[in-house]
């Protein structure tokens, strides 16, 4: 009797209900498509946000890779204390300045500084995806700018100036930028592009360590009597790990970029980006590997990792508008300015330490100028670099030199050669090997 009451019951409230639905089928179908699309969008920022914090771990392994073992500890702790500051400077006040949502001490240059609030738990965003997932995929943009600094001046910055200028940085340098393009500030009604970062993210973290390896001064014995010192790094194998893991972060770097994935448009969109960031690293590898014999008689294994790095970094300005071959051309000419700068900057006595100026700056300024190929304009590009360029100089100079005259950046010549691991850590990474 309760069996037959039950199917009786379930029967007509299912009767009801589609009763209901061919009343207001429509408008049913508009609200759970809306909230689909809602999730969906919502999902690809987590997703995108958590491979893209892998990259944190791609840039600890590149960089302990290159630097020498007496001082891998140290950049182990820095990259996992990059990625901690840059989160809480972001939520302080980094996410506001931002998406400053009209609120602008200075229109279209600088936003009101208010701590980020999450907002209304329970109710969807007239955003089209959930406000929290959003401050997240940008809170890993911001730490991946950091983590360019922290290998260029390896092996010589102390510790706690360099988190101070990590602070800084994260929490206003980078914020107050990028608010320009993608919080629609004056760059971006002016028609610069800037798909992923390679501007906003990349090359501002090149400027930042353009500047900081220039006030630091080279390695102690890098520069001798006009000559070069070769200072190998510690784990070649470990550098490569590093490589494979930022590749495999950068799909969720460019792909999270296109910022919704709720129709078949939009994960086409996510497709070909995928496909064409891939061909571009794949681009900057194969040009590397061929020029490196060519200029310095063998293949340079470094030169050909940071030469994945600079295509992927020059296909990010723009990942979707390109066909595949032209990315592959794209990333190849990203590959070709880490073959070029690396000697360069070692003319100039620029002492950077993983290749990180060429890769970052360097193919991060050819990749925003390269969007005119595929209908930028090229005026606004040449804009937007020039002025992102001129505003981090300035202010990580600033920072830079108020933190030289005031508590010190640089460790001593003798404590650099006892290694930092030991003075600024009292352990080693790899105590069996030395002793």
């Amino acid at each position: 009797m309760k069996e037959t009451v039950w199917k009786w019951t379930a029967r007509s409230a299912g009767a009801a209900i589609l009763s209901g639905l061919a009343l207001t089928g429509s408008a049913f179908a508009q609200d759970a498509g809306e909230v689909a699309a809602y999730v969906d969008n919502s999902y690809l920022f987590l997703i995108s946000g958590m491979v893209v914090m892998f990259m944190a771990a791609g840039f600890c392994m590149l960089e302990v890779g290159l630097v020498r073992s007496k001082n891998a500890a140290t950049q182990s702790v820095k990259n996992i204390m990059i990625y901690s500051v840059a989160g809480i400077m972001v939520y302080l006040v980094g996410y506001h300045l931002i998406y400053p949502a009209g609120d602008w001490m200075i229109p279209g240059v600088l936003a009101g500084f208010n701590v980020w609030s999450e907002g209304d738990r329970a109710a969807l965003s007239d955003a089209g995806y959930a406000p929290a997932s959003d401050w997240y995929f940008q809170m890993v943009f911001v730490a991946t700018a950091a983590s360019v600094v922290s290998g260029t001046v390896a092996e010589r910055v102390k510790l706690l100036p360099f988190m101070i200028f990590t602070a800084v940085l994260t929490g206003f340098i980078y914020p107050i930028q990028a608010s320009w393009q993608w919080g629609g500030g004056w760059l971006s009604e002016l028609g610069f592009s800037d798909f992923a970062g390679s501007t906003l993210v990349h090359s501002t973290g090149g400027w930042a360590a353009l500047v900081g390896a220039i006030i630091l001064g080279p390695r102690a014995g890098k520069y001798v009597d006009g000559k070069v010192n070769p200072m190998p790094g510690s784990n070649i194998p470990l550098a490569a790990l590093g490589t494979f893991i930022l590749w495999l972060g950068w799909f969720g770097f460019n792909g999270g970029s296109q910022l919704a994935a709720g129709t078949a448009e939009d994960i086409n969109a996510v497709s070909i980006i995928f496909a064409n960031t891939n061909l571009a690293a794949a681009g900057g590898v194969v040009a590397a590997a061929i020029l490196t014999p060519i200029f310095f008689k063998k293949m340079d294994p470094t030169i050909v990792m940071n030469g994945a790095i600079g295509g992927l970094v020059a296909i990010t300005a723009e990942p979707l508008a390109p066909a595949l071959w032209e990315s592959i051309l794209i990333g190849a000419v990203g590959g070709a300015i880490i073959v070029f700068f690396v000697p360069l900057l070692d003319k100039l006595k620029i002492d950077d330490v993983v290749g990180a100026i060429p890769a970052h700056l360097v193919a991060g300024i050819f990749g925003t100028l390269v969007v005119a190929w595929n209908g930028g304009d090229i005026v606004a590009q040449a804009t937007g670099v020039v002025a992102i360029g001129a505003f981090v100089i300035v202010t990580s100079a600033v920072t830079w030199l108020l933190l030289k005259f005031t508590i010190g950046i640089r460790c001593s010549e003798e404590e650099e050669m006892e290694g930092i691991d030991k003075v600024e850590l009292g352990l080693e990474a790899y105590p069996e090997f030395s002793k």
